[in-house]
Parts: C-alpha cells; structure tokens; sequence
C-alpha cells in the first residue's frame, strides 16, 4: 500500500511538474524567443550575415513587441476605456517610432532610405484598418455572425483619420507644382506643428469631455458568460489566478517594464535598420513594399491582441486598437519624426507620393462604411483583407 502511495504521489509531482512548465512556456516565451533572437542577430551581424542578421532581429522585434503587448494589456485592464486602449496604443507607436528613425539614420549613407520611412508611416496606418481591423472582425465575424460597437467611436476616429489624411495632402500637392525644397520643407513643418496641435484637441475631447464616445455600449457575451457561471460557481476566480510574473506587478513597476523592453527592442531595431537596407538594396525591395514589412513586424502584437478580443467579443477593444493607433500615428508619430530627423541634420518632407496618400484615403472611406452602422461581419473584415491583398501587389510593384 506504501508503494503504491509513493507511485501516487510521483504521479501528481510528475503532472503538476508539466503543468508548470507549460504555463511557464505559455508565459514566458516571448521574452526568451525575442532575447536570444536578438543576441543571435547581433552574432549574424558581427559576421557579416546581414539576411539572417536582418530576419532574426525581425523576430527578436516581434517577440518582445508581443511581450511588451502583454504588460499594456494588463495595465488596460486595469485602467477604464479609452485609458486602457491609449495605453497599448502609446507603447506601439513608440516601437513603430523607433524603428522608423533607426532607419531613417541610414539615410546619411542612403538617402533613398527616407522614401521607406514615408513608405512605413503610411504603411502603419494600412496595416492597422485593414489587417489588423480586417482580421479581428473577420475571426469575430465567423465565431459570432455579428459583433457591436459604439458607433460614435468609429464615427468620431474616421473623421480625424479624413482630416488628417487631407493634411497630409498639403505638401504632397505642392511637390508637384512649381514649388521648390524650401517651400515643402516649410509647409511640412507646419503641417507637422497641426497635426500635434490636433492631436492635443483630441486627447483633450477623448478623456475629458467625451469619453462615453470610447466606451462599449453592450458587454462582451463571453464576459455575461463568465459571470454568469461565477454565479453558478463560487470557486470559478482561484481557477482564474495568473503566477504571470507582469501580474504581480504595480501600474509603475509595468510601466518600467515596457520602457526595459522597448530599450532591448531598440538594439535590435538598430541591427534590423543596418542590415535591412543594404539587404532591401541589394535585392531591389521596393520602398512600398520595404515600408509594408516594417508596419507588420512593430504592429504584428496588436494584431494578435486585437484577435484575442475579437475572439472574446470585445469588438469595442478592436476599434478603439486599431482606429486609436492609426490615429496615434499620423498624429504623434509624423510630428516627432520630423523633429527626430531635423535634429540629426537629415531632411523628412511629408511629399507622399500618389499612391500612399490614395491608398489612406481609401482605408479611411472603407473603414467608415464597415463600421458606420456599429455592427461587423466577416464579410467586412474579408473587404478589408482584400483591400490589403491589392494595396501589397501594388506596393511591390510601384
């Protein structure tokens, strides 16, 4: 009987020994994927193997975005809409923000390098309505036929996107008149100074004055379906508990450990912009399709947040994701660019080219008729897939 005892209790140490290590494995594999990605990608890049040095740091990027994801994720759990959507939206865009000026240096030995940049500013936007929204809604589509939003939100972001594609148009015209340097330059830093005017307004009227326009108007079906079975079953919270180390944590204790994480992101960023331009160079990549790669590699972990709720019927979530970052960066990122790249003596013109700014304006008139009405569908999110599909097939081409 004392053996058998023994084999019993082997057993359970053996299965709770397992079961720890796959939630260890679920938890944390980001950090080690994106940490060892990167210090492999400097080894690549120490001998002089720039195509793995450049794939292996798009990996190391990607992992840790994700994981930086992770930590925004639970502060905005912890924070009330649109707080907590702003928040993994900030720490997006400012990977996105890296990653454009790390490249942008290499314009000083390659200044076709900046018509990438502008390729990857607009490119972040594309991404954003169509993959990211395009996706989300079309995986929540097919789980729930139909998904609900407030309306207002979708209303009120595509007509600052509208807007703000139409600023953009400013210099973009004026490159193709008579207008010389000077004058683009002029007009875009002005634009520039609008834009972040702009956004302050903005902030302003989504935190303070009209932040019911944010918010969810119907609760998650999965989220009455939780609560529902906690009435059911008292017990249905300790199954819950997360050991997920970031849950532990205080609001300021996460938000160190984003700023950590964005530091070893941006090593690798350094690698990924050195690498990656001599290897877009030597393989002719277009700057369309070179700014494409760039948006999906600093967006890919909000796609995958965006899917989760989608999943969990938090379409809300997915508007407030994908339409607040697209927000976010035209509205911060263009402004800081361009003082970036002033300041380290390299001349940025927001002179878009025909293609990047109709391509915008599309996404924009797509993104209001699919979410005017405050219901998705798969069919939309297919609409703004293939929109994508096109958009690539032209960038690669351009």
């Amino acid at each position: 009987m004392e053996n058998d005892r023994t084999i019993d209790t082997n057993i359970h140490t053996d299965i709770d020994t397992n079961t720890a290590w796959k939630y260890y494995v679920e938890d944390y594999w980001d950090i080690v994927v994106g940490v060892f990605a990167i210090l492999v990608a400097f080894a690549f890049h120490k001998n002089g193997q720039g195509g793995m040095a450049t794939i292996m740091a798009a990996v190391g990027i990607a992992a840790l975005s994700l994981t930086v994801a992770e930590v925004a994720e639970i502060l905005s759990e912890r924070l009330q809409e649109p707080y907590g959507s702003m928040v993994l939206t900030f720490s997006a865009v400012v990977v996105e923000i890296i990653l454009l000026y790390i490249i942008l240096l290499e314009a000083v030995h390659s200044p076709e390098v900046i018509e990438t940049v502008k390729g990857g500013i607009i490119s972040a936007i594309i991404v954003d309505m169509n993959v990211l929204l395009g996706l989300a809604v079309f995986i929540g589509g097919l789980k729930f036929t139909e998904q609900q939003h407030n309306k207002e939100t979708s209303s009120t972001y595509t007509t600052i996107l509208l807007v703000t594609a139409l600023a953009l148009l400013v210099p973009s015209l004026l490159s193709e008149s008579s207008h010389g340097f000077e004058v683009i330059k002029q007009t875009s830093i002005i634009v520039a100074g609008v834009l972040m005017l702009f956004y302050i307004i903005i902030f302003i009227f989504q935190t303070k004055t009209h932040t019911h326009f944010f918010k969810a108007t119907a609760k998650s079906r999965i989220f009455r379906l939780k609560r529902k079975m906690q009435g059911l079953d008292q017990e249905i919270d300790e199954s819950q508990h997360s050991d997920y180390v970031f849950e532990k944590f205080n609001n300021f204790g996460n938000f160190i450990a984003i700023f950590l994480l964005i530091l070893v992101i941006a090593l690798g960023a350094e690698i990924f912009a050195t690498d990656g331009v001599k290897l877009a160079k030597e393989y002719g990549v277009s700057a369309g399709l070179s700014g494409l790669i760039i948006a999906i590699v600093a967006v890919a972990p909000e796609i995958f947040t965006a899917i989760k709720a989608a999943r969990n019927d938090q379409i809300q979530r997915v508007i407030n994701i994908a339409m607040g970052a697209s927000v976010v960066s035209i509205l911060l990122t263009v402004p800081i660019l361009l003082m970036l790249a002033y300041a380290s003596g390299i001349d940025l013109l927001l002179d878009f080219n025909s293609l990047q700014i109709g391509a915008l304006i599309m996404t924009i008139i797509l993104a209001w008729k699919s979410t005017e009405e405050g219901n998705t569908n798969y069919f939309e999110g297919m609409s703004h897939l293939m929109f994508f599909v096109c958009y690539t097939i032209i960038a690669t081409y351009y």
